[in-house]
């Protein structure tokens, strides 16, 4: 039978689609003729559909969907209108069945699925569902029972339940579906996965909702075969797609050890999002042996009382420390931060700017405006009288929602302005200040910068380029 995959995602400097790659050599290497419509890189999007389906015919077709939107506040730009037109020109050039899936489509599938003329949804995991779907559907058999899958019935769309599949249960990823070179070259670095969920409590964060909330890792030997396939591809800078590489610790030093036995350490550069705890001084002389150049700690405020409401588990002090035991074994360090949470107050800002001045991180990542998901915890706060005032929200799936507190909203830029001055460090997620905005959907310096030669993390990448 034939199958085809699209990837939607059109963002630039582009990323590689890895959960789509994963999709695709789990079918083929289970015997399925997959064929790839990459949009990334059409100037046409339309005119791409119909050529690509004038001349082939399907049985079933997977659409995926990586971001909603860009997580800006400062913008608020959302994606989901043009994958809509995406699915809607698919499914009126094919008879093939329809199905939706990806991280950002795993966060509001339900209302993703209404607005698509699309036959089914798999929310979570995609490999092992799909691959189950494309042998019912060559069988002939019936499909609406798979594990992941959302289908609707009546007027009603009803998920089945969640089957999180172990990492062990797909086959050596190989990289060689998508052209990763080409992402590499103009997108300055690749991605890989060494274990999928977190089993962290963020009140905010959709992770947990898009992955899963039990961590399930892969064989260390999985992610140096996959390494070592990507660097036989030229590729040699890359990123970690975990949610946090370091939990659990004993895992990390894993795969640290794997790297360095491969001799692989000094053949790549990595960066990886970690956690401020667990984070030993021994995790970090592993990673930076095994190549690590660099760690976006996402710690979200240097206020402990916001850390508590945010539910993180760690502490102020948590945060120097992290950046301190990195700083000495030679590997960069970002703090992101999100402010305007619930309780956040001029105070508080002021004493998480003060933090980060005391922190030796190279790169302070400043996020106004919380991003709400269906499915969170903060969903839910939010939605209390005492809170709602907060909300910034348009109407429908395809205006994002966020949350910016009532009691530093009217004052945040300048607040942030006043505290910080000329200090380089501090990089706005604010397209009004092109010379230190770090959002990635079309930033023109870091598009610049990687035409140029530079790779690696784009905040690493900004920082040299910037200074």
């Amino acid at each position: 039978m034939g199958i085809a995959l699209i990837n939607t995602n059109r963002m630039k400097p582009p990323i590689a689609p890895i959960g789509l790659e994963y999709v695709a050599e789990t079918l083929v290497k289970t015997g399925h003729r997959v064929e790839i419509l990459d949009l990334c890189w059409e100037n046409n999007t339309e005119s791409a559909i119909g050529n690509f389906f004038k001349e082939k015919n399907f049985d079933l077709v997977g659409i995926t969907l990586r971001n909603t939107d860009d997580c800006a506040f400062t913008s608020r730009k959302s994606f989901i209108d043009s994958f809509v037109r995406i699915v809607n020109s698919v499914s009126d050039k094919t008879e093939a069945v329809v199905v939706l899936g990806g991280v950002g489509f795993s966060t509001m599938p339900e209302q993703i699925l209404e607005l698509c003329k699309a036959d089914a949804g798999v929310w979570g995991d995609g490999e092992v569902s799909f691959r189950e779907l494309a042998g019912r559907i060559e069988a002939k058999k019936d499909w609406l029972d798979l594990p992941n899958l959302i289908t609707q019935r009546g007027s009603n769309w009803v998920r089945n339940p969640l089957y999180a599949a172990s990492p062990e249960e797909l086959p050596p990823m190989d990289r060689d579906q998508f052209d990763n070179i080409r992402y590499f070259n103009e997108g300055g670095q690749a991605g890989f996965e060494t274990k999928r969920g977190c089993p962290e409590k963020c009140v905010y964060c959709a992770d947990p909702v898009a992955k899963g909330n039990r961590t399930r890792v892969r064989s260390p030997e999985s992610v140096v075969h996959e390494l070592k396939k990507l660097l036989g591809q030229g590729i040699d800078r890359l990123h970690t797609c975990d949610s946090e590489f370091n939990i659990p610790e004993w895992h990390a030093e894993e795969v640290c050890r794997e790297i360095i036995s491969a001799d692989l350490g000094k053949r790549l550069q990595w960066y990886a999002y970690c956690s401020p705890v667990p984070f030993s001084r021994e995790l970090a002389g592993l990673m930076s042996a095994a190549g690590c150049a660099g760690i976006n700690f996402g710690v979200d405020s240097g206020d402990a009382g916001i850390l508590k409401r945010l539910n993180r588990n760690f502490t102020p002090e948590d945060i120097l420390t992290a950046a301190r035991v990195c700083k000495e074994s030679g590997i960069a360090v970002m703090f992101d931060l999100l402010l305007g949470s619930p309780g956040e107050t001029k105070e508080s800002v002021t004493g998480t700017i003060e933090l980060m001045k005391q922190s030796q991180a190279d790169v302070i990542g400043m996020n106004t405006g919380v991003r709400v998901y269906p499915g969170t915890r903060l969903k839910v706060q939010v939605e209390t009288p005492d809170l709602k005032t907060g909300l910034v929200e348009g109407e429908g799936p395809a205006d994002p929602v966020f949350y910016i507190d009532a009691g530093v909203r009217d004052c945040i830029f300048e607040l942030l302005d006043s505290l910080i001055g000329n200090n380089r460090r501090f990089f706005f997620f604010d397209p009004s200040k092109p010379d230190r905005n770090y959002n990635y959907n079309s930033n023109k310096r870091l598009i610049d910068a990687i035409q140029k030669g530079y790779r690696g993390a784009y905040w690493d990448i900004l920082r040299k380029y910037v200074s």
